[in-house]
């Protein structure tokens, strides 16, 4: 149990955006076309106090709730595949949200980012308000942390649903680059039946590197290391709440080494309850007596906190703390929701489902390398030799940026096309984001390193292994596959040291030479960071030249239909391959069936999100 901690009575800060109340209102409905114009730098923040209940009781029950990472979720359905998702939609957030209300209706109630990205939401992004926000509005959401792909777009778009969030918009650590102020609000206030709370929120510092194709999005705002933001925002904080609760998105270690919300929860103990996101976990934990838990990803769980605080010498002491993740998979989604988004659900299935091609053939024959299966459940295929899906995605990317070599990555393990029409929704479930193409212009010698880098996602094999597996610090979509260039990955070698026979066009790469490679603008941002290319080494940037039209999703449907004739057959040139591993390893095939009958399981990332992170060693069985 947390140690009690005592304040001093002091002044309440909170943030009331413009267009923000709380007066009850009939909500937008998602045909509002008319989009209002926020092109100033600045939020104007208007300062208030935010109470909940009367005051009077001795004991209180204080309860929060908390989603993360829906990305474009309201109905329980995934419009990449055109099928429910009985684990997702704000629809079901809300049953167990309004049920968390009946018994506790002071409840704060909040969003952890990454809200309206994916999932086709991108339709949507002309509207005064966003779906995503209009739903949260709905649900009476008091918070919303904004995460790093609310960054995806324009940031008049995101201006403009920031002003009509009727809730407060909270990050510690988003400051306007001209004078030092925070973008939106550090923390807010809330004063609970007499109980002042405060909910601080963050969010990851990397955001300048995954937009820097797109500065535009990010223009006059600076992002700082959530560890440093938050220090110094405790300091203005103190004597001014009786509980703090925390509301990071941030998963449990930052992924580039810097703050994760674990850290801030051993640096800080002045935390009672932190809820965490952007990591997609499932989780409830105890970090130096503060209690972190995430809700997963999509809408599969509510993150539910409640803290017992009792009165004392006229001062509150935290009794209790009670925390857990209430699954959204049996409750059924609220029908008045689904109501009000019908039209929103129906114009996304109906764009899913616009054929713009024909497929000829399977592409990949068994998506799962083990079973066979098109759902992968041991060793994605796409993942441990060349194939049809990643050959198409780099022959679209190295056309429209007139490359040498071209450098992507399966983001869906089940990636594949099956014969019969193409539709929207294929690409979108072969091509999971809305990345945009860049050509960048590179010495030999440092694609040689970005190689190296991508192949850290295999684990060195050791005798008797009879599976190839995954870093599990590396995620999949971290794993890149190069075309135009021949190359043999040693997984024998340790990281850093496995590529071999790298050739283009018959000769071994040149270090000297400068070759024109295509990469999307999140690994464009990587690059930067790694030192590997800087921004005068750009030479091609489809946005820029193409608008939303230049969408990598958007380059695949156009090439498709201009340059295959909308017709789409598998082919693999095989231009890679994983050496150093013994397939001939005494008693493999038998292990093999073993794993394929269920009667081994191949261990998966503890966050649930890669597959296949340990081999199977016959020697250890």
């Amino acid at each position: 149990m947390k140690s009690t901690k005592f304040f001093v009575l002091g002044a309440l800060l909170s943030l009331a955006l413009v267009g923000c109340g709380k007066k009850e209102e009939a909500p937008k409905t998602a045909t509002n076309t008319e989009v209002k114009e926020y092109s100033e730098n600045k939020l104007n923040l208007e300062k208030k106090v935010i109470t909940k209940g009367e005051v009077g009781a001795e004991e209180v029950t204080l309860s929060f709730a908390a989603t993360s990472d829906v990305h474009g979720r309201i109905y329980p359905y995934e419009y990449g595949i055109d099928s429910e998702d009985k684990s997702a939609g704000f629809a079901k957030t809300y049953t167990i949200v309004k049920a968390l209300r009946e018994q506790n209706p002071n409840l704060i109630l909040m969003d952890i980012g990454d809200t309206v990205q994916d999932n086709s939401a991108e339709l949507f992004n002309n509207l005064e308000t966003h779906p995503m926000v209009e739903a949260m509005n709905t649900m009476n959401y008091d918070a919303w942390i904004l995460g790093n792909h609310e960054f995806n777009f324009e940031k008049d778009f995101l201006l403009r649903n920031v002003k009509n969030f009727k809730g407060s918009v909270i990050s510690v650590n988003i400051e306007n680059e001209d004078d030092g102020s925070k973008f939106v609000l550090p923390y807010q206030i809330y004063e609970i039946e007499g109980v002042r709370v405060a909910l601080m929120g963050g969010i990851p510092p990397h955001v300048p590197m995954w937009e820097a194709s797109a500065p535009e999005h990010f223009k006059g705002l600076t992002f700082e290391d959530p560890m440093t933001a938050v220090k110094e925002t405790l300091d203005e904080l103190e004597g001014k709440y009786d509980v703090l609760v925390g509301a990071f998105h941030l998963g449990r270690k930052d992924e580039y080494g810097k703050t994760g919300v674990f850290d801030l929860a051993e640096a800080y103990p002045q935390f009672d309850l932190i809820f965490a996101g952007h990591e997609h976990a499932r989780y409830v934990t105890d970090v130096n007596g503060t209690t972190v838990l995430e809700p997963g990803a999509y809408g599969w769980g509510v993150s539910n906190g409640e803290i017992k605080v009792a009165k004392k010498d006229g001062k509150w002491q935290v009794q209790n703390i009670v925390a857990k993740n209430i699954e959204t998979k049996d409750v059924d989604a609220d029908a008045a929701m689904l109501d009000q988004f019908k039209n929103v659900h129906d114009e996304s299935r109906a764009d899913a489902n616009k054929v713009v091609g024909k497929v000829n053939a399977k592409f990949i024959e068994r998506t799962d390398y083990i079973t066979g299966e098109d759902k992968v459940t041991t060793m994605p295929t796409s993942q441990i030799e060349d194939n049809a899906i990643i050959e198409l995605i780099n022959e679209v990317q190295n056309h429209y940026a007139k490359s040498d070599v071209s450098a992507a990555a399966v983001f869906n393990f089940d990636s594949n096309l099956n014969a019969g029409d193409f539709k929207k929704k294929d690409v979108a479930f072969i091509y999971k984001y809305t990345n945009t193409l860049m050509g960048v212009n590179m010495t030999g010698a440092n694609l040689l390193k970005y190689m190296e880098w991508s192949m850290d996602y295999y684990n060195t094999t050791e005798l008797g292994d009879v599976t190839i597996s995954f870093n599990p610090k590396v995620r999949g979509y971290n794993y890149d596959m190069f075309d135009g260039v021949n190359y043999k990955v040693d997984i024998s070698k340790p990281a850093g040291e496995r590529i071999v026979d790298a050739t283009i066009k018959g000769e071994a790469i040149d270090p000297a030479k400068v070759y024109k490679v295509a990469v999307n603008n999140y690994r464009f941002g990587t690059l930067l960071n790694l030192g590997l290319v800087t921004t005068e080494d750009k030479y091609y940037d489809s946005y820029e030249e193409l608008q939303d039209g230049g969408r990598i999703r958007d380059l695949i449907v156009r090439y498709v239909q201009e340059n295959l004739k909308g017709e789409l057959t598998p082919k693999v040139d095989n231009n890679w391959s994983i050496v150093g591993f013994d397939e001939n390893v005494p008693g493999r095939a038998e292990v093999i069936e073993r794993i394929r009958n269920g009667e081994i399981k191949i261990p998966m990332s503890e966050d649930g999100r890669t597959l296949n992170v340990q081999s199977v060693n016959i020697n250890t069985l």
